[in-house]
């Protein structure tokens, strides 16, 4: 359930129904179509239509199944709730999310220097992908200031790797606007595609994580499935400059 294919296939609405039932595992599968869709924000189309794109027939199939699918996930005894890591796990190894993983590796194999653009916490995961592209041989840092002038006028040798939760970084949106100008490559990775990073990206690698702030609404949506794109990309890149 929640296949790679499937959740590439909702609309900005339909992911909101998406990440409001990973949110509310336990309740979502017992709410009238109504209920979910007052909760969601958006309108009983929608929720019918996700449960379309989810290879349901109706809310009440798409009920059943989903109460079933939760089951037969092994539950371990922790503190947080690992679900959706595992979930996002076992999307990586199908062949269409590593097929975008396989396009952002060779655009930045095509790169002569690479440029981590991020702020707040993904500035520091844009530090650890500078870092570790820098280990795999290839020329990386990481700007974490808007208002850094990078270069002069070409920039067709450079790549960008922006990373943004939301996509909608005001800062971050700024800085790639500008290097995508300048003739940079521009790959980025991005909680969900329906942003307006990922809409202005020559590649986008989504990771779909359910969203969590706290009560001063910061966010701590989980940023493992970040450092592991970080490091596969890392590491095919090795890979690729190894065979030049």
């Amino acid at each position: 359930m929640f296949t790679y294919e499937e959740i590439m296939s909702l609309n900005e609405l339909e992911m909101n129904v998406y990440q409001y039932i990973l949110k509310n595992k336990e309740k979502a599968g017992y709410m009238k179509i109504r209920e979910l869709a007052d909760e969601a924000h958006v309108s009983t189309t929608t929720v019918l239509r996700f449960c379309k794109k989810m290879g349901c027939d109706g809310f009440s199939e798409f009920k059943v199944r989903f109460r079933q699918y939760l089951k037969n996930q092994v539950q371990p005894e922790a503190d947080v709730d690992i679900t959706t890591l595992v979930d996002y796990l076992k999307r990586f190894q199908t062949k269409e999310y590593m097929e975008t993983i396989d396009q952002a590796a060779y655009m930045l194999s095509k790169s002569g220097s690479i440029i981590f653009i991020g702020v707040g916490t993904s500035a520091v995961l844009a530090k650890y992908g500078a870092r570790y592209f820098s280990n795999v041989g290839w020329l990386s840092l990481c700007i974490d200031d808007p208002f850094m002038p990078v270069f002069g006028e070409h920039g067709g040798e450079t790549a960008v790797v922006a990373l943004s939760v939301s996509g909608e970084t005001e800062q971050v949106l700024s800085m790639a606007n500008g290097l995508k100008l300048r003739g940079c490559r521009l790959i980025s990775i991005t909680n969900t595609p329906n942003c307006t990073l990922a809409k202005m990206s020559d590649c986008n690698i989504s990771y779909y994580m359910p969203v969590r702030k706290t009560a001063r609404f910061l966010n701590i949506t989980l940023q493992a499935p970040v450092v592991t794109i970080l490091e596969i990309l890392g590491n095919k890149l090795y890979r690729l400059s190894s065979l030049d």
